[in-house]
């Protein structure tokens, strides 16, 4: 028997764009982490996923609060479909 190659399971991941920092898997956005125009950024890092919207200090805490709303959301899905 011919061994059958694995497929590896895809990881969502970041990619920096002009004013924002995206979250990906493939080709789907899960959530975007977007700053202000320049020159007249207030400092607040807004970010979306899905339903879920918020803002933050820094980056690090708005990548961070994406990624554990699409943890939620990809856990949650089953409980509200038909």
């Amino acid at each position: 028997m011919a061994a059958r190659a694995k497929r590896k399971k895809q990881k969502p991941f970041w990619e920096r764009g002009f004013l924002s920092h995206g979250y990906w898997l493939g080709k789907e956005r899960l959530g975007v982490v977007n700053l202000g125009p320049r020159g007249e950024w207030d400092g607040i890092y807004r970010w979306q996923a899905g339903s879920s919207a918020g803002k933050s200090k820094t980056l690090r805490e708005a990548r961070q609060a994406v990624e554990q709303a699409v943890l939620v959301g990809a856990s949650q899905l089953p409980l509200f479909e038909q």
